[in-house]
């Protein structure tokens, strides 16, 4: 009985450990035949101080956190190491500003595909966590997906 229970609290721990971060409703923007890249977007909130480190898929080549910033009046999206995740706050990744962006597709991605998505994110302490998710494509006319284009003809 004693073993019983060791093993129900450590599966509780277990999964106390994965509910320190939370992903609310991702989607990745569907694309067009051709197009070679899109963006990936959710609000992760994570119970601790923690960030964003490294994203994967296997539709892409390459996965990278972006950040877009306007700099005099002119939009601009580069590739970061990493993205603070800060105690109980919503970090909201969108179009037009932090977003997972997805490179070198290996196929077009459709609306109603659902885009394996993998995000490491590394708690104060070091330890990593890797959260699978399953993402949903939208239309690229959807109103949420906004007006910048990720693989529309903008440079990174």
């Amino acid at each position: 009985m004693k073993r019983y229970a060791l093993t129900l609290a450590g599966l509780a721990l277990a999964l106390a450990a994965q509910a320190q971060v939370s992903v609310k409703e991702p989607w990745v923007r569907a694309t067009v035949s051709q197009q070679k890249a899109t963006g990936a977007f959710m609000q992760i909130v994570s119970a601790k101080d923690a960030k964003l480190v490294q994203a994967s898929s296997p539709v892409a080549g390459i996965v990278e956190i972006h950040e877009m910033t306007m700099a005099q009046d002119v939009m601009k999206m580069r590739a970061i190491p990493g993205l603070d995740l800060p105690a109980g706050k919503a970090v909201e990744l969108k179009p037009g500003g932090y977003h997972v962006m997805l490179l070198d597709l290996k196929a077009q991605v459709k609306e109603g595909d659902v885009v394996p998505l993998n995000l490491v994110i590394e708690g104060r302490d070091g330890k990593r966590q890797t959260l699978e998710l399953k993402v949903p494509a939208r239309a690229l006319a959807t109103p949420a997906a906004g007006a910048q284009g990720h693989g529309n003809g903008m440079k990174h």
